[in-house]
C-alpha cells in the first residue's frame, strides 16, 4: 500500500517540470512547446504508445499493466495558461509577458507525468491506462476537451472510463472534494444587440436611445433568477460586458449587451435562453427599439457518475484517510470541458486543496508543490483501485 511518503522524491522532480511549465505558459491550442515536453518525459519514461497531435496539440498516452487483460481507463490533465499578466512574484513567475498559469493547469499536468512514471515503472494494475494531455480547456467552443472527443479518442484507445482533477485554492493541501452527480455548472453565453436610433447626446427627443434600453434590459435580467426561478434550482445569469458608443456627444444606433448562464439542468439552459430573450424584447419594443440575440451553448455540466464517484473516493481515502476526503463537496458554478468527456464516457472529477493561495484566475496565483505528492498518489491509487491486479 502506498502513503503519500512513497511519492516525494516524485514531487521533487514534479516540482522542477511544473516550474518549467509554469515560466513557459502557452495559449489554448498553440502549445508547442508544452506539447514537446511532455511527449519527451513521456519517452523518456519507458512509455512507447504515444500519440501526439490530438486537437492540434493534445496527447494520449497507453501503458499497459502487467497484471492481465482489462478495460483502459483514461486520465486527463489539462495543459493550456491564461492571458493574463502574472503578478505573483515568485522566482518561476512567467518569462512570457501577458501569459501565465493561473488555473494550475502547470501542476495538473506534472501531476500525470509523475503518476506516469511511477505507473510505468511498477505498472501493478491490469488492463491499460491512457494518460490524456488536453489543451485549450479555457477556450470558447469547440474548446480542447470537445475536440480531442469529437476525434474519437475515446472509441480509438477503448477508454471505458474517464477521470479528472483540478487543483482547489482555500482547501488544506492534502484534502480532496468530490461529489456524486453535478459538481461545476454548465456554461452559456449570449450577446444581445440593443436596434435603437442615433443622434446627437444634446437631442435625446429624436431619438431612440439604446442605452437606456440596454440599462432597463440589464436591470430586467436580475427579475429573471429572482422571480422567475425556483430559489432551490441553481441558476446564474450575469451581464458582463456592455458596448456604447465612443464619444460623450453621441447617442449610438445600437448597444451590445454580453453575459453568461451558469446552472446545473439543462431544462432551466431552455428556460434561460427563452426567458432572457423575452425579457430583452419585451422592454425593448417597449421603447419602440428591438433587439437581435444569440445564445451559445459552451460547456454542459460536469456530472460525477455514481460508480466512479466511489472508486474516486475509496482511491483518495486509502491515501490520505476518511477524514480528509469530502464527498459531499459544495457544488461551484464554474465550467469545466472535463464535462464533454464525462458525457462521452462515465467518469468522475475530483478537486485538490491548494492551500490559502489566490483564487483561479487571479494575477497573484499560483500552483502549490506541496500538494504534487497527493495528486501523484491520487492518480496511482486510482488505477489500482478500478484496475486491481
Amino acid at each position: 500500500m502506498h502513503s503519500v511518503e512513497t511519492f516525494r522524491d516524485l514531487q521533487r522532480e514534479a516540482t522542477e517540470w511544473r516550474r518549467y511549465l509554469h515560466e513557459n505558459p502557452e495559449l489554448d491550442f498553440r502549445l508547442d512547446n508544452t506539447a514537446r515536453f511532455v511527449t519527451e518525459k513521456l519517452a523518456s519514461f519507458g512509455i512507447n504508445h504515444i500519440e501526439t497531435g490530438i486537437a492540434e496539440t493534445g496527447i494520449v498516452a497507453l501503458i499497459q499493466g502487467e497484471g492481465g487483460d482489462g478495460p483502459t481507463i483514461g486520465l486527463r490533465a489539462d495543459m493550456d495558461a491564461l492571458p493574463i499578466v502574472e503578478a505573483s512574484n515568485k522566482p518561476w513567475s512567467s518569462k512570457i509577458p501577458g501569459k501565465m498559469h493561473a488555473c494550475g493547469h502547470d501542476g495538473h499536468t506534472a501531476m500525470l507525468l509523475g503518476a506516469a512514471k511511477h505507473l510505468a515503472a511498477t505498472r501493478n494494475f491490469k488492463g491499460s491506462v491512457a494518460l490524456i494531455f488536453q489543451p485549450a480547456e479555457e477556450v470558447e467552443l469547440p474548446s480542447g476537451g470537445l475536440r480531442m472527443v469529437q476525434e474519437g479518442i475515446m472509441d480509438r484507445f477503448d477508454i471505458s472510463q474517464v477521470f479528472g482533477m483540478h487543483i482547489q485554492p482555500g482547501t488544506e493541501v492534502g484534502t480532496f472534494g468530490i461529489c456524486h452527480g453535478p459538481i461545476m455548472g454548465s456554461q452559456d453565453d449570449f450577446d444581445i444587440v440593443v436596434k435603437g436610433r442615433g443622434g446627437h447626446a444634446a437631442s435625446p427627443h429624436r431619438t431612440i436611445d439604446p442605452v437606456v434600453i440596454a440599462a432597463q434590459i440589464i436591470l430586467g435580467l436580475q427579475t429573471v433568477v429572482s422571480r422567475r426561478t425556483d430559489p432551490l434550482e441553481s441558476l446564474v445569469i450575469s451581464v458582463t460586458k456592455l458596448n456604447a458608443a465612443q464619444a460623450y456627444n453621441i447617442i449610438p444606433d445600437h448597444v451590445e449587451i454580453s453575459g453568461t448562464v451558469r446552472t446545473l439542468a439543462s431544462g432551466l439552459q431552455d428556460f434561460a435562453e427563452r426567458e432572457i430573450l423575452a425579457a430583452a424584447q419585451g422592454i425593448a419594443r417597449g421603447f419602440g427599439a428591438d433587439v437581435d440575440f444569440k445564445y451559445l451553448r459552451s460547456v454542459p455540466a460536469t456530472f460525477n457518475h455514481p460508480e466512479e464517484t466511489n472508486l474516486a473516493v475509496t482511491a483518495a481515502r486509502s491515501l490520505v484517510g476518511t477524514a480528509s476526503v469530502n464527498d459531499a463537496v459544495r457544488i461551484c458554478m464554474g465550467a469545466e470541458d472535463f464535462a464533454y468527456m464525462l458525457e462521452a464516457r462515465p467518469g468522475a472529477y475530483i478537486l485538490l486543496g491548494n492551500g490559502p493561495t489566490a483564487e483561479c484566475h487571479n494575477p497573484a496565483f499560483d500552483f502549490n508543490d506541496e500538494a504534487l505528492s497527493y495528486g501523484i498518489g491520487y492518480w496511482v491509487k486510482l488505477v489500482e483501485t478500478v484496475l486491481p491486479v
